[in-house]
């Protein structure tokens, strides 16, 4: 049994994380960096460990402080939360070299996966459908120029180890080909320190569907259902809702047991989730795997009643699983509001400061994942997400009157948010009907903007 966790990451996924490590009888131990050092996630560990001034190389991505706290707190296993250090398998067999356990998958696979061209092959190995493209890396403009004609335009260019639309490059002609070849090698390098990128048909505002995945050592993997992640912003994703209410049956039958297939040929361990992409024709195909916790992963838990972390955090200490496939049902309906400290009115730009007065919403099929509160100050070195708020009911429909209720209530002085624009997205009529792309938010922006406002 674990005993003792040191968790690298901060905000409100360091908080859940030591929420159930509690509920688990397992001592905490937090990392916080100099500008998180009133955070609430230092406050509820049992333990708390500075490893570095506010930027993040210099703490939250610092490997050996973090590995002198874990080992200097007597921790025995180390859980990465998402972002930082979460997929980093240099970082996963760091930790597993010193004799801690490292809660996530095999730093092979990590590795495997994480390389996106890499993950391709494995994907087509297993006999899972992935988007046409290139099988190896491109190294040149002109080798991708040829690949571009032979599978037609558009086409995108990825970053092999890259995410979160980073080292990323739609390109419509051969004309835009050389100059977004070197934008995205550049910013692949700049971001990733890899300057590989693989070349792939760009699939025109898809539906963006994830599998919800778990597994353990003993070669046992199950699914928790899908989430729709479709409604993104740059690639970021904003609301996210499990199940897909607009997904075909057969199609939700197939793409999960794809799922579960891949994870069982690429021998996964841990939790992870599979990210497909559904075309206007209804075929699916492979984008990547993400071999960590998601921040989207409460409404899986919300509609499948299993605690993800919980059951994480056991396997890695080499327990079986406790579910099997039967035991999971899929009731009534989850969604998720990403609420980020931002400016709408200036194109969504990052809002850092202090919370003057924070009043949080309650009540039956709502959940907060939060780390603020208030007085707390927000910093401006991290991700501007601040609160999760996720709410469920039978229906669909209720699920999103519970959610606008609740974002009413909901409130933030002393900093700018997105609640308004949350708001507004669960009155228009393509949200409500289930039937928006990844191309929806721009649309919706334009409409915005026609209406002034107003609700539709």
């Amino acid at each position: 049994m674990i005993k003792k966790v040191l968790i690298v990451n901060r905000g409100e996924i360091a908080v859940r994380i030591i929420r159930t490590c509690k509920e688990m009888g397992i001592k905490t131990v937090a990392v916080y960096s100099t500008a998180d050092k009133d955070s609430l996630h230092v406050q509820i560990a049992d333990e708390a460990v500075c490893i570095g001034p506010a930027k993040v190389n210099d703490s939250y991505l610092n490997m050996s402080n973090i590995i002198e706290a874990a080992c200097s707190s007597g921790a025995d296993a180390v859980h990465p939360g998402f972002g930082f250090l979460s997929e980093n398998p240099k970082f996963a067999r760091l930790v597993i070299g010193c004799g801690l356990i490292f809660i996530g998958p095999n730093p092979d696979v990590i590795e495997k996966l994480g390389n996106k061209s890499e993950a391709r092959k494995m994907m087509i190995e297993a006999g899972v459908p992935v988007v046409p493209g290139s099988k190896e890396i491109i190294k040149t403009a002109d080798e991708g120029i040829k690949l571009a004609k032979e599978i037609s335009y558009p086409v995108i260019i990825k970053a092999s180890n890259g995410g979160g639309g980073r080292g990323m490059r739609i390109v419509r002609s051969e004309e835009e080909f050389e100059d977004n070849f070197n934008n995205a090698v550049s910013e692949a390098k700049a971001c990733f320190g890899d300057s590989d990128v693989y070349l792939e048909k760009y699939i025109e505002n898809p539906k963006h569907i994830e599998i919800q995945l778990l597994g353990d050592k003993h070669g046992n993997v199950i699914h928790l259902f899908e989430r729709d992640c479709s409604f993104q912003r740059r690639n970021q994703k904003l609301i996210e809702e499990a199940p897909c209410h607009v997904l075909d049956d057969n199609i939700r039958k197939s793409m999960i047991t794809d799922a579960v297939k891949a994870c069982r040929h690429v021998g996964y361990d841990s939790v992870g989730t599979i990210e497909f992409l559904l075309d206007k024709s209804g075929k699916y195909y492979f984008m990547e795997m993400n071999t960590r916790i998601q921040v989207e992963h409460p409404i899986s838990e919300m509609i499948s009643g299993v605690d993800i972390v919980k059951h994480q955090i056991k396997v890695a200490g080499g327990q079986k699983l406790s579910l099997k496939q039967e035991d999971i049902k899929c009731n009534g309906y989850a969604m998720e509001c990403r609420i980020n400290a931002e400016d709408m009115e200036r194109d969504f730009a990052p809002s850092p400061g202090k919370i003057k007065f924070l009043h949080l919403p309650g009540g039956r099929g709502i959940r907060i994942d939060s780390a603020v509160y208030t007085g707390y100050e927000i910093p401006p070195y991290y991700d501007s997400m601040i609160l999760k708020l996720i709410t469920f009911a039978p229906t669909r429909l209720e699920c999103i009157k519970k959610m606008r209720v609740a974002l009413e209530e909901l409130i933030i002085d002393g900093v700018k948010t997105n609640i308004e624009f949350h708001y507004l997205t669960l009155h228009n009529k393509t949200f409500i009907e289930g039937n928006y792309d990844t191309g929806f938010f721009d649309r919706f922006i334009k409409e915005l903007e026609e209406q002034s406002g107003e609700l539709i």
